[in-house]
């Protein structure tokens, strides 16, 4: 009993010591019955390439923001509860290794460990939380999830229309297909309410064509009612949200090469304690 009340309160003040690096701006974490699992950085890939970012797993959510003040401070947290959450092992790519793909009704996107072992213990821990978070609550996983946006370096021209960015003929992303393109390529805007529900979203040509195709299909139904895109948004193409990321502070590149000293590791906080009694 003296062992669970311990690890209860330590358990708080460490989601506290989390809450507190995210200043004024973070939401609060702490509730009872919430235990922090575990904490590293991890490359994440975002559309102007890896990004060092601070995650923190919890048995109910993973928490990750940007690393300000040498790691002392957060910014731009992100919460993603776990039944959320659909993980994909992926094969080393060009510029990350160790990586796997994050799935997410909002937002999916690349992340990289610093090691194999590392890798492993993130998504065997993720995924155990979620299982059991899935068991015990009796909810409900996603079924429809983001598509993951081809970076911004990975293409030179429009993909709809071959036409050549400059600083004048700027980048985009469809929120449908992920694909680069154009503003004249994109000017159009649907609703995809996985995503975001309260404003229609910038889709290119081509998306917005079958898009439109496929309301008219549901539309044409017995009950007369306008269909959804859901079923279309989640197609497998090829990071991110409506909402871009912008440039981090700190130069990236020191967290591609080989030197991982720097990496904060993994740390796996006594799995038998899921639930802590909180009286």
């Amino acid at each position: 009993m003296s062992d669970q009340l311990t690890f209860t309160l330590e358990n708080r003040d460490r989601i506290q010591a989390v809450e507190s690096s995210f200043g004024p701006t973070g939401k609060p974490l702490f509730q009872p019955g919430r235990v922090l699992i575990g904490e590293g950085r991890l490359l994440k890939q975002s559309r102007r390439g890896p990004q060092p970012k601070a995650f923190f797993l919890f048995n109910d959510m993973l928490v990750y923001g940007s690393i300000i003040l040498h790691g002392r401070w957060h910014k731009n947290q992100k919460i993603i509860s776990l039944e959320d959450i659909e993980l994909e092992d992926m094969e080393d790519g060009l510029t990350m290794s160790n990586q796997w793909l994050i799935r997410t009704p909002k937002k999916s996107f690349y992340v990289a460990a610093a090691s194999p072992a590392e890798k492993r213990a993130w998504m065997e821990h993720i995924e155990e939380c979620r299982s059991q978070l899935l068991q015990s609550a009796s909810r409900r996983r996603s079924s429809t999830f983001a598509v993951t946006w081809i970076p911004d370096s990975a293409s030179a021209i429009c993909m709809r229309c071959s036409g050549k960015f400059s600083f004048t003929h700027r980048r985009h992303h469809c929120r449908h297909c992920g694909f680069v393109v154009c503003d004249s390529c994109s000017k159009e805007r649907v609703m995809l309410e996985h995503i975001d529900c309260t404003k229609p979203l910038r889709v290119c040509k081509l998306c917005y064509t079958g898009l439109m195709k496929k309301e008219n299909r549901w539309s044409g139904g017995s009950d007369g009612k306008s269909g959804s895109y859901e079923e279309d948004a989640a197609a497998p193409e090829l990071e991110l949200s409506s909402n871009e990321e912008p440039m981090e502070s700190h130069a990236p590149s020191r967290w591609v090469t080989p030197e991982m000293d720097s990496w904060s590791p993994y740390v796996y906080l006594k799995p038998e304690h899921t639930k802590p009694l909180t009286t």
